[in-house]
């Protein structure tokens, strides 16, 4: 009897792609943590002149009020990553969290096989439950690439 092709309504989700994408979050929200502030915006302490006059709109522009309200804005953006996160991984499971706050979020930045070692486990094994949680992690924080995305992403860029 020949192999009927099964049709399925769910897409195929490319794993590497979205595997970077779950990793550059984790990256970027220890990075938040561990900085705590955003540098190169600074508020300009020079006086600036101009030849020509200022148009006479009755609005104060301050550079120290922008540069405030950047900051501002960028701590809270920062804030709500952190929060998205860490409310993700909180979510896993008990192993799931642990290895994931552990090679993330802990004080010290350890590698893989630094975590797989303290964890006594095989590197198959970290990497298939590290696999599982990222692909958790995707939808939970919608980082999921499809593979048409993939592919239209591809085209676009012309690789």
């Amino acid at each position: 009897m020949s192999a009927v092709k099964q049709l399925t309504l769910l897409p195929e989700i490319d794993r590497p792609a979205t595997e970077e994408r779950v990793k550059e979050a984790l990256d970027l929200a220890r990075m938040f943590i561990q900085m705590g502030f955003h540098p190169g915006i600074e508020a300009s302490t020079t006086a600036g002149y101009s030849l020509v006059s200022p148009a006479q709109t009755n609005a104060f522009h301050s550079s120290t009020e922008s540069t405030a309200i950047k900051n501002v804005d960028i701590e809270r953006e920062r804030k709500e990553h952190v929060e998205r996160v860490i409310g993700a991984v909180q979510r896993l499971s008990k192993r799931q969290r642990e290895l994931i706050m552990f090679r993330w979020f802990s004080d010290e930045d350890w590698t893989d096989v630094e975590t797989y070692t303290e964890f006594n486990l095989s590197p198959a094994t970290y990497y298939r439950h590290r696999a599982d949680t990222f692909y958790k992690l995707a939808f939970a924080l919608r980082l999921h690439v499809y593979v048409e995305d993939a592919e239209s992403d591809r085209l676009l860029i012309g690789k």
